[in-house]
């Protein structure tokens, strides 16, 4: 039944997809809780309900769905929702959800340790937190992971181990991930120089949208040293 309701959802048949989800809630479905909480927040089916969202949030959580916990910690991270911004709520719950195998949530928790919002500041946790995304493919854990190594935060300086993030990130055209790549190639950290990859790597990143990337191919074209 849930299945049934989710690949209505993925067919954008919110109709369907609200009224299963509905009654599986109803019934006390965690999952289905989740999912129409989601509906009532971005108003798929329905009209948008903040109430009723953090109602079924809540009680998804209470059952321990691991997206209800990450869900409910972006509404508190933002303030959003009808609940106010509360940092060290949102850790709790996003570290919830981490321990419960949501990549995202690494990654939110592992950011946030590294800048020490809503906790401590510890870099060896976030460099943890940050390589368990990673391990399960989340783009921007490599990346992040990779700047820890570069930096030697929480971890011990490892160009070869930078490279390799960067170069995960990069080959999911993340564009911060593309732009640090470059950088590397640029600087032969973990690499040998080649500054004719590092400019196509910028360039990638500039057409991803990467502002530091975007300005130097802008002062590079000015310089008359490129044709963009």
């Amino acid at each position: 039944m849930i299945q049934k309701a989710h690949d209505a959802y993925n067919a954008k048949d919110f109709t369907t997809a609200y009224k299963i989800y509905t009654e599986l809630a109803n019934q006390g479905d965690a999952d289905a809780q989740t999912s129409l909480a989601f509906m009532h927040q971005n108003a798929q089916g329905c009209e948008v309900d903040e109430q009723k969202t953090l109602e079924l949030y809540i009680k998804a959580s209470e059952q321990n769905q691991p997206y209800a916990f990450f869900n409910l910690a972006i509404l508190y991270a933002n303030g959003l929702g009808g609940v106010e911004y509360n940092q060290l709520r949102a850790h709790e719950l996003f570290m919830e959800a981490a321990t419960r195998e949501v990549p995202p949530a690494m990654y939110e928790v592992a950011l946030m340790l590294e800048r020490g919002l809503g906790c401590t500041q510890n870099y060896s946790e976030s460099a943890f937190w940050y390589e368990e995304g990673a391990k399960r493919g989340h783009l921007k854990c490599f990346n992040n992971l990779g700047v820890l190594y570069k930096e030697g935060h929480g971890v011990e300086i490892n160009e070869a181990k930078c490279f390799i993030c960067f170069s995960r990130a990069a080959d999911g055209e993340l564009a911060e991930g593309l732009y640090n790549l470059g950088q590397l190639y640029d600087q032969g950290i973990g690499c040998e120089a080649n500054h004719e990859m590092a400019l196509d790597l910028c360039r990638k990143a500039a057409y991803k949208g990467h502002e530091k990337a975007k300005s130097i191919i802008k002062n590079l074209q000015e310089e008359g040293k490129i044709v963009f």
